[in-house]
């Protein structure tokens, strides 16, 4: 019996995974250690993690800020206390991503939510990554970077006024207030990104799909370009952005003559499949 679970900084998601089957999910508050140390993921488990099972043969978790081995620590060691089990691993949400979109097969595998992400995955292991840089120098293609560009044009009027003024009867907001936002409030990057549901809205004018297409355009040559062999190379994605606007990332990738993957909204389906094929050999290390 394996226990899997993929956290962003909002919400994780825990599955259990036997011979018998798969359980239903459960939902717990998210886990980063860039904002939680040991002791704070220990308290929450015990508040929310309402399932009896606690001892289990191994646990794969990826999760947001699992970046390096000390920040991985402190999941680990939170882990440790928390649950019975010798056989604890410890993972990035991009190494999730290629799991779920990858299996044992390399490939590209790409994130696109509120921040992107992309990297080459031999079947295994996380080969090569651009690093997104964030959204303020990078994160091209995400949700906040979508936001960030339909901000730019409405501030600087450089869309036409019939969509500007649709845009300030739906939220009703001044340009002050959107600077006091970005500049001076926490998480910009979350702030900008609610913005995408207005250009899903509106995608089908010219305009707003052009800064959709325009922004996938700019993931593909400052991240994607850089990897081997990739115009022979499917590639693949997960998140919502990806999801919601499949089929502008399409136009993207055939402007470039990519040739585009499986895309999906989330990791955990193709996690499961990952985890399921490698139960009995357990080969899925980290």
């Amino acid at each position: 019996m394996i226990l899997i679970s993929d956290s962003g900084s909002t919400k994780a998601e825990w599955i259990i995974l036997s011979e018998k089957g798969i359980s239903e999910p459960l939902f717990t508050s998210g886990i980063n250690p860039f904002f939680q140390d040991s002791e704070d993921i220990i308290r929450n488990l015990k508040l929310e993690f309402t399932s009896l099972h606690r001892k289990f043969d191994a646990i794969y978790f990826y999760g947001a800020g699992c970046t390096n081995q000390e920040k991985g620590e402190i999941v680990k060691s939170a882990l440790s206390h928390f649950f019975d089990s010798g056989n604890i691993h410890i993972g990035s949400d991009l190494l999730a991503a290629a799991r779920s979109l990858c299996g044992n097969t390399p490939g590209i595998a790409c994130i696109l939510g509120t921040g992107s992400n992309s990297c080459f995955y031999d079947g295994e292991r996380i080969v090569d990554q651009v690093s997104p840089l964030g959204f303020i120098l990078g994160d091209e293609g995400s949700g906040a970077v979508l936001g960030k560009k339909l901000l730019g044009d409405i501030l600087k009027k450089q869309l036409p006024p019939k969509i500007t003024a649709d845009f300030f009867e739906i939220y009703s907001i001044t340009a002050a207030e959107i600077l006091d936002n970005v500049y001076k409030r926490p998480f910009p990057n979350r702030y900008l990104a609610q913005f995408t549901k207005f250009l899903s809205k509106n995608i089908q004018k010219t305009e707003i799909e052009h800064i959709v297409i325009s922004a996938f355009g700019e993931f593909i040559t400052r991240n994607l370009m850089q990897y081997p062999s990739i115009e022979c190379t499917p590639i693949n994605f997960t998140g919502s952005i990806a999801f919601h606007f499949e089929l502008q990332l399409r136009k993207a990738l055939a402007e470039k003559n990519l040739q585009a993957g499986e895309i999906n909204q989330a990791p955990m389906n193709g996690l499961i499949t990952y985890h399921q094929n490698n139960l009995q050999k357990h080969q899925a290390y980290l």
